[in-house]
């Protein structure tokens, strides 16, 4: 048994490190193509026919649409947790866990169709403007992370203490009081994990954003404004970019690891390795 069981923590350690050392060997070599790009690209502008490389205003189109879907989201996914684990008769349950399931299972691409055909329109002639805008992106990137935020959020709820549950009734608390003074406190780590989870895959996000944020490369002002993620520009521009253009694309891209790593840890951190209180 101390044979296998030492196998075993062998061969888990090094999967461990094969995939620690293709991550760093990843980060090297985007860092390599791009580190002579640095020193133009905290910039306010990008404009490669100028030579300008500033990656000011794609951060901040990053940081928007994904504040502002996790804003949409957020509440959401975890009101939809809630209804499933303390609400929802077993059958509704049961019914509505596969849809989620196939909402988090659809491409990305679909959802960017699907925004460009129902939601765009569907601003444009309710507010005005093209409907190309981060309010497009909000609700195409929130739809997209909900199912995640909502699996998790249930989960974690469902590992609650029963007694907890038991108790508080006992003591006359309603429903109402349950759920927010009790459940949600007791559950905070899972649901930390759940937007961690959701804001990875939103900061991450190319395709759904690229075909409804408009692909503005300067900071919005409203949320009508038109908008350019940092991923989506990598995808549009490196095809033909050439010298220190791909250059700053690819320091692009390793800002985008590095600050995907940071949010990552941050979040591990928050969550505290578990669901429970």
């Amino acid at each position: 048994m101390e044979v296998r069981d030492r196998l075993v923590r062998a061969v888990l350690g090094l999967m461990a490190a094969v995939g620690s050392a293709g991550v760093l060997l990843i980060a090297l070599a985007v860092a390599a193509e791009g580190w002579r790009a640095l020193p133009h690209l905290f910039g306010p502008v990008w404009s490669p026919e100028e030579g300008r490389f500033g990656v000011l205003p794609l951060l901040a189109g990053s940081a928007l649409v994904t504040l502002g879907s996790l804003a949409i989201a957020v509440p959401v996914g975890v009101g939809v947790g809630l209804f499933l684990s303390e609400v929802a008769t077993p059958g509704l349950a049961a019914a509505v866990r596969p849809a989620l399931q196939g909402m988090a299972a659809v491409p990305s691409v679909v959802y960017g169709f699907l925004g460009l055909n129902l939601i765009v329109p569907g601003i444009s002639r309710t507010l005005g403007g093209m409907g190309l805008s981060l309010l497009a992106g909000w609700l195409v990137l929130a739809l997209m992370v909900l199912p995640t935020i909502a699996a998790v959020s249930e989960d974690a709820l469902c590992a609650v203490d029963p007694a907890l549950r038991e108790g508080a009734y006992a003591l006359g608390a309603s429903p109402g009081q349950v759920a927010w003074r009790l459940l949600l406190p007791a559950a905070r780590r899972g649901i930390t994990a759940a937007v961690a989870l959701a804001l990875g895959r939103a900061l991450g996000e190319t395709m759904a954003v690229l075909m409804v944020l408009g692909n503005a490369a300067v900071l919005p002002r409203s949320p009508l404004d038109p908008a350019r993620a940092l991923t989506a520009n990598i995808a549009l521009e490196m095809a033909y970019a050439t010298g220190l253009h791909r250059e700053a694309l690819f320091a692009s891209g390793a800002l985008l690891l590095l600050i995907n790593l940071v949010v990552t840890q941050a979040a591990r951190r928050a969550a505290g390795g578990g669901a429970g209180p």
